[in-house]
């Protein structure tokens, strides 16, 4: 241990630890912009500055190791200059445009330039007037808000080793830059979002569409209808000033209807029927020598990963389409028939935690209804938007239920929504469709957490099935790997782009700590326990599903709906 006093507090912090570390064992907040607590120092912006005594100059606390006897102050004239200074000539750079900016309210920058009283800029403001970027469906680029933190590039090429951004240039002119050249489209960008996380300004945001939303709610000839996936639940509150996991489903759903959704319905109930597909997909490969190991389908980032990176081993993804494209056809062929609805008339908006479902949404494969599987994809963010925008009570809002036929869901349908959950919910299916048995404990321990890569043998009566878990590209990278090296153990891997799964989507609420993903899964998996219903092959609806229309597991319905196929990507990027 090593003692040192800050700001005339003696403390004890282990040998190792920065002035940052220490400053926060005793209660001392340290202004930040580049530091994030799950990457590398970095030491780019300095306004963590603080005086050393004995140092001549100041010290960047992020970075500055303490030492035996160390005598810091953080709140010194010198030092509240020094700080208030250089976030001056950053604002000299940056647009002055907060009421238009997709972070205002919860922008690292404009929190730090309130906390130290900058009215009166003395620098001129000289913004560089560059491109904005919106070549994607999921994602936007502003590079005259960046304030070259690199917390981005650190995001997408440690994180995720996509290395789809970087850095150009040195000194005044540096900028942060597609890899490739040209725009995002143009890179190799998965669209997983993480880099609007790492961001602590509105240089990279998810583009927005309420605009339509309102335009269809407006629109007496459409019927909007939504699903909500799994991971939303859980974070939504914390759009609304909810602590983690306390909006109650039910007001949830009351809070959509005031907002204008016609009907509203889950995800959850297609990813119950995924289970399904994908169990017995799984179940086909192991007994008729199909492609193993069979990868998970359902986190559209990892697709895009796997068709940019590793195009060669697309036969082993699942077939099934994720869950939120499985609702798309089903919504507008079976559930319209049901409801007595023109499908022409559906609008089917998804409330996704993911950014790069908006992608996989505009995909041109994706219309097996006969229509566009699914009009419109809406963030969590953009939802808590909407909702403040209503200005809703949620403390005072009576709930209301879900609507038929595609409203019912399982515990293990939930569980979707954390790194674990897919394989966790196969498990509970295949093994009683194999075993012929009751699975009394539905709980696989073993799959849950937000470790990078997890592995399991499960013993289905005499048949060992091994098992592998990751959450996170650049963890991806290393199963797949072993999978193109021909050395993987594994029939079953389950994929999430994210890191935590997709709690952590990149349209989920902004959040730069993993702790907050853990919070999110804990929220999750106290909603399975709840459930009355905990095995996907138990839902009731799904059952009727079966029977009034895809009739069979991977039947002729089954494949023209929600099956489907991926391309390999430019090879460049191999």
């Amino acid at each position: 241990m090593v003692n040192l006093t800050i700001d005339g507090i003696k403390v004890s912090v282990p040998e190792g630890s920065t002035i940052l570390q220490a400053a926060k064992e005793v209660g001392i907040k340290i202004p930040t912009l580049c530091h994030h607590p799950d990457q590398a120092v970095k030491a780019n912006c300095r306004v963590c500055v603080c005086e050393v005594e004995g140092n001549r100059l100041l010290a960047a606390a992020c970075a500055q190791p303490v030492m035996e006897g160390m005598v810091v102050k953080t709140r010194t004239p010198k030092v509240i200059e020094a700080r208030k200074t250089i976030l001056e000539l950053i604002l000299s750079h940056h647009p002055q445009d907060c009421l238009n900016c997709i972070r205002n309210g919860n922008c690292e920058l404009q929190d730090l330039a309130n906390e130290y009283f900058i009215r009166d800029n003395p620098f001129t403001l000289k913004v560089r007037g560059l491109k904005k970027d919106y070549s994607t469906p999921s994602l936007f680029r502003d590079p005259d808000k960046c304030v070259l933190c690199r917390r981005c590039i650190e995001a997408c090429t440690v994180v995720q080793s996509v290395n789809a951004l970087g850095l150009e240039n040195r000194g005044v002119l540096s900028m942060v830059v597609p890899t490739m050249g040209g725009d995002l489209m143009d890179s190799a960008c998965v669209m997983c979002g993480q880099c609007i996380h790492a961001c602590p300004v509105g240089a990279i945001g998810e583009v927005e569409e309420i605009d339509k939303l309102l335009a269809a709610i407006a629109d007496p000839d459409k019927v909007v209808v939504t699903q909500i996936a799994p991971a939303v639940r859980v974070a939504i509150g914390e759009e609304v000033g909810m602590k983690t996991g306390d909006m109650p489903m039910d007001v949830f759903v009351a809070g959509l209807r005031q907002v204008g959704f016609d009907y509203v319905l889950h995800t959850n109930f297609t990813a119950d029927l995924t289970i399904l597909e994908e169990g017995n997909e799984l179940l086909q490969r192991l007994k008729e020598g199909g492609t193993l190991p069979m990868f998970t389908s359902c986190s559209p980032g990892w697709i895009n990963f796997c068709e940019t990176f590793y195009p060669d081993l697309l036969d082993n993804l699942s077939t099934c389409k994720s869950p939120q494209q499985m609702f798309g056809p089903l919504v507008k062929t079976y559930w319209a028939d049901k409801m007595g609805i023109d499908p022409a008339k559906i609008y089917s908006v998804s409330i996704m935690p993911c950014t790069a479902k908006k992608f996989e949404a505009a995909r041109p494969e994706m219309n097996a209804s006969g229509y566009r599987d699914v009009d419109l994809v809406l963030t969590t963010r953009e939802i808590g938007r909407l909702f403040r925008m209503s200005g809703l009570d949620f403390d005072k809002l009576a709930g209301t239920n879900f609507d038929s036929w595609m409203g019912a869901y399982t515990g293990a349908a939930v569980i979707f929504g954390a790194s674990g959950g897919v394989m966790e919910a196969a498990l509970r299916t295949v093994y009683e469709v194999v075993t012929g048995k009751t699975l009394e404990d539905v709980n696989f321990e073993v799959t849950r957490g937000i470790t990078g890569i997890k592995e399991a043998e499960v013993d289905l009566d005499g048949t060992l099935v091994k098992v592998a878990i990751a959450n996170g590209l650049s963890n991806a990278r290393k199963l797949m790997d072993q999978v193109r090296a021909g050395e993987s153990p594994y029939h079953f891997i389950e994929i999430m782009a994210c890191p935590g799964g997709c709690i952590g989507g990149g349209g989920q609420p902004i959040t730069k700590a993993n702790a907050k993903r853990v919070e999110r899964i804990d929220s999750i998996y106290v909603e399975d326990e709840k459930c009355a219903i905990r095995k996907s092959h138990e839902n009731p609806e799904v059952k009727t599903l079966y029977d009034e229309f895809l009739h069979e597991p991977l039947g002729h319905k089954s494949h023209e709906l929600l099956h489907t196929h991926y391309q390999a990507k430019n090879k460049k990027y191999l």
